[in-house]
């Protein structure tokens, strides 16, 4: 009972809601949908082709976070599976069911349709997408959190580059899976979003001009600090099509 899809949530406080919103649908290009739900606090980023990939949730309590949606053709099966791995399941309300993975990531399963990816969107000169969530997992955490997701998924880990682990995902699916083993112990695994571009230095400057600013520089990614809500990367990844 493999997923079919992923889709990323942006989890974010009242405060963070409007301004987190609004940098991402001009980050990515997107439109944004009416909101949904009993509260109106469900709405997804709309692609000008494919399907969405990218949703956010104004949360009730609590601080913003990143949560992911696994889709799967049926809820209880996966559900029953992903337990027997070491999730810990949270809610379960027929359509949709909510856990934890062994390192405390919030995910859940539901059986939303999506199967066209979105293509990289042309800035004039260059492209760029958000296409993978990166996992950051302390180091005590690592191992298990990596083999319950490769278990979860179904895709093959590569072999370890540094302090990442990639998992090989399918060309249909939205969202690459990365893990990274944080220097911290923190308490929890956490995660942030990756944007793949074909220009790094062009789409930093675009970044920048819509208001974020550049948190620090490494050789392959720059860490983005938004005008609101989590933090995010910008990677020399070439967007696929």
């Amino acid at each position: 009972m493999h997923p079919f899809w992923i889709t990323a949530f942006l989890d974010l406080t009242p405060d963070d809601l409007g301004p987190t919103v609004a940098h991402w649908a001009a980050v990515t290009g997107y439109g944004v949908s009416t909101t949904r739900g009993d509260d109106g606090e469900f709405a997804s980023l709309l692609p000008a082709d494919g399907d969405p990939h990218l949703k956010v949730q104004r949360l009730g309590e609590g601080p913003t976070r990143i949560h992911l949606d696994l889709h799967v053709a049926e809820v209880v099966p996966a559900v029953e599976r992903a337990v027997g791995l070491g999730a810990r399941l949270l809610a379960e309300e027929g359509e949709y069911a909510v856990l934890e993975s062994p390192g405390g990531f919030v995910f859940c399963f539901v059986t939303h349709r999506a199967v066209v990816r979105p293509a990289a969107v042309d800035w004039g000169g260059h492209t760029s997408l958000v296409d993978q969530v990166c996992l950051d997992v302390p180091p005590r955490l690592l191992d298990p959190e990596v083999t319950f997701w490769a278990e979860v998924t179904g895709w093959p880990v590569q072999p370890p580059s540094g302090e990442f682990r990639r998992l090989s995902s399918p060309p249909q699916s939205p969202l690459q899976l990365l893990v990274q083993r944080l220097d911290d112990d923190q308490e929890r695994v956490t995660a942030h979003l990756d944007l793949s571009s074909s220009d790094r230095a062009a789409e930093t400057a675009r970044h920048e001009a819509l208001g974020a600013r550049v948190d620090g520089v490494f050789d392959e990614w720059t860490a983005m600090r938004p005008p609101a809500g989590p933090a995010y990367c910008i990677t020399d990844r070439v967007p696929a099509t």
